[in-house]
C-alpha cells in the first residue's frame, strides 16, 4: 500500500492504518528507537507510541512524506525516553555517546535566547549536512540521526572504525568552526 492510501485510512479513522504503518515502516521505526534506546523492549513501547502519535496528529496534518514524518515522531520519542531513563539509572550507550559527541559543537544551554535561535541553528545544521558530499553525509546522518554505532557504519560502507571515527572528528570540527563563525554560542 502506497502512503498516500495510508494516510487516507487515517483520516477516515480507520484502524487499518496502523497495521498498514506497521508493515511498512515497523522495522525502520523500530531500527531507529532501538539505535538511540539500546532495548528492543523500549524501542517496541516508542513505537506504538508512534503509531497512537501519528493517530493523534493525522487529520489534521496530512504529511508530504510518511517516512520522514514517522520517523521523527519515533526519534524524538525515542530521545524523551533516554532522557527519562537515563535520569533514572544514568546509563550509557551509543545516544549517550553519539550525543556527547556533538555537544562540542552546540551549546547544551537552555535560555531564552537559545531558544529563540533553535530555529536558526536547526536551518544552520540542515545547510551543513546538506553541503556535505554524499558518503560524508551518510555518515554523519547515521551517527548522528540514527545514533547507529560507529562500527556498523564501517561495516555498512566497508572501511576501518578508525576512518568513520576520523571523519566523524572531522565533521564536527567543520560543524563548530562552521557555527561559530555564524555567531552561536558553542
Amino acid at each position: 500500500m502506497d502512503d498516500s492510501e495510508i494516510i487516507r485510512l487515517y483520516w477516515e479513522r480507520d484502524e487499518k492504518a496502523v497495521a498498514e504503518t506497521d508493515g511498512k515502516y515497523g522495522v525502520y521505526l523500530r531500527a531507529i528507537a532501538k539505535n538511540i534506546l539500546g532495548s528492543a523492549e523500549d524501542a517496541e513501547e516508542c513505537v506504538n507510541e508512534t503509531y497512537l502519535s501519528a493517530w493523534n496528529s493525522i487529520p489534521p496534518q496530512r504529511p508530504e512524506r510518511l517516512a520522514a514524518f514517522l520517523g521523527r515522531i519515533a526519534r524524538n520519542l525515542s530521545l524523551n525516553m533516554y532522557d527519562r531513563r537515563r535520569a533514572a539509572k544514568r546509563n550509557g550507550g551509543e545516544a549517550a555517546a553519539a550525543l556527547e559527541e556533538l555537544g562540542e559543537c552546540v551549546s547544551g544551554r537552555e535560555d531564552t535566547e537559545s531558544e529563540l535561535s533553535a530555529r536558526e541553528l536547526a536551518r544552520e545544521l540542515n545547510a551543513f549536512v546538506g553541503g556535505l558530499p554524499e558518503k560524508k553525509r551518510y555518515v554523519f546522518v547515521r551517527r548522528y540521526w540514527y545514533a547507529d554505532a560507529v562500527s556498523k557504519i564501517a561495516e555498512d560502507i566497508g572501511t576501518t572504525q578508525q576512518n568513520v571515527s576520523k571523519m566523524l572528528e572531522r565533521l564536527r570540527k567543520q560543524l563548530k568552526a562552521r557555527l561559530s563563525e555564524r555567531g552561536f554560542d558553542i
